[in-house]
């Protein structure tokens, strides 16, 4: 197949959805596809592929973040020099709308991954009157997509009940080589003081729709309850001075990725993580996969990864006191930290990336194969449809 791959940034690590289509990219070239991929910003060195820029800006409140101009001139000019089979979206912007119109053009058939619960963002911003028209935009964004693979099921579900349609199940995956409790390290653990106490780690892109203030105030609760542990934030990201700020005793890595990243993990005892803006979370599942035990917000793609009290504990969203009670328990009975923490790294065994990624190359070729049989029975029926006043015609004809 020669696919074509288009997301908002390829830079390297820059978040979890640039991760997933780095993951894709990789296993595509491995099964021996061709493939391409256009976006508003290239990473720096060698790109494992041909990867293509579009004039974009940055956007104002992300500035990490940039956005491709409208118009499909640049687009066009350089899918057509793969003529791919089938493209493959990831981000619902300006350059999606831009490849998915190129594709409508070319007859060419478009999917798209679910990455980002974006009808949920306008609440974080004092924007909540917006939700309704996010949701306008989402359907109707979607609504030109062939196939969108969600990657949990409560989200398919809310998409439904939205009147999205043309969804199949497909969940993200870890790389089960690089997160394990095997990059478990005393050293790392050794930095932030020679004591053994229990770490709570929280990784995530620093932005308010993470949730932050709620990690706050259940921080604020364990500490006034007087727990004992150390609390680690691995992130960056426009909202980083302010929770700081909220966050007082806690250590801030910054960005990780790659070795450092596994190690955070693998090193920690505790994963919080209180967003319910995921579509997946794919940090809980890399923590899960790292051997330590989840705390999350019930809902989303959390609800997909957690069987409470086996792999992990629920909290209800947007709830700061059970979150707080949920890491108390862990911080307070180390044996049933233990089990959770064993448990939920041979469930996250089973979302390996090579068996999540067969399965969506697979949805490709049953997308293909549906699109030209779909354009074959409408050539079809269109020929029939001018074939028949002809042949009415000439049998009016014969009568006379």
């Amino acid at each position: 197949m020669k696919i074509a791959y288009v997301n908002a940034t390829m830079t390297v690590g820059q978040d979890g959805v640039t991760r997933c289509v780095y993951r894709m990219i990789d296993a595509a070239v491995a099964h021996g596809h061709d493939v391409i991929a256009l976006t508003s910003a290239v990473p720096e060195g060698e790109p494992p592929v041909p990867m293509f820029s579009v004039p974009s800006f940055a956007i104002p409140m992300h500035k990490a973040y940039r956005m491709a101009y409208p118009g499909t001139q640049t687009v066009a000019r350089h899918l057509d020099v793969l003529r791919p089979d089938i493209i493959h979206v990831n981000s619902p912007c300006t350059l999606g709308y831009a490849a998915m119109r190129y594709a409508k053009e070319s007859h060419i058939p478009v999917v798209a991954t679910y990455h980002t619960h974006f009808p949920t963002y306008p609440r974080y911003y004092g924007l909540g009157g917006f939700e309704e028209l996010a949701w306008t935009l989402t359907r109707r964004y979607y609504k030109g997509i062939d196939r969108t693979f969600v990657p949990a099921r409560p989200i398919l579900e809310e998409l439904r009940e939205h009147g999205l349609n043309r969804l199949q199940y497909i969940p993200n995956g870890v790389d089960n080589a690089l997160f394990n409790p095997t990059r478990r390290s005393r050293a790392w653990r050794s930095q932030f003081g020679d004591d053994d106490r229990p770490m709570v780690l929280f990784v995530s892109r620093l932005v308010w729709e993470k949730d932050l203030r709620v990690l706050s105030d259940a921080y604020r609760l364990l500490v006034e309850g007087g727990s004992t542990f150390r609390m680690v934030i691995v992130g960056d990201g426009h909202a980083r001075e302010e929770f700081q700020q909220l966050m007082p005793g806690a250590h801030f890595l910054g960005y990780q990725s790659g070795i450092a990243l596994a190690e955070a993990y693998a090193s920690s005892d505790i994963f919080v993580f209180p967003s319910t803006t995921e579509t997946f979370g794919l940090v809980t599942l890399e923590a899960m996969a790292s051997g330590i035990a989840p705390v999350a917000a019930a809902v989303g793609g959390a609800v997909e990864l957690i069987t409470d009290g086996v792999t992990g504990l629920f909290a209800a969203p947007l709830n700061p006191g059970e979150l707080a009670e949920g890491v108390r328990r862990l911080l307070d009975d180390p044996a049933m930290r233990r089990t959770i923490s064993s448990t939920a790294a041979m469930h996250a065994a089973t979302y390996a990336w090579d068996r999540v990624l067969l399965r969506m190359f697979d949805a490709y070729v049953d997308v293909i194969d549906t699109f030209a049989a779909t354009r074959a029975h409408a050539a079809h029926a269109s020929r029939r449809g001018k074939l028949l006043p002809r042949m009415v015609r000439a049998s009016s004809v014969g009568r006379d």
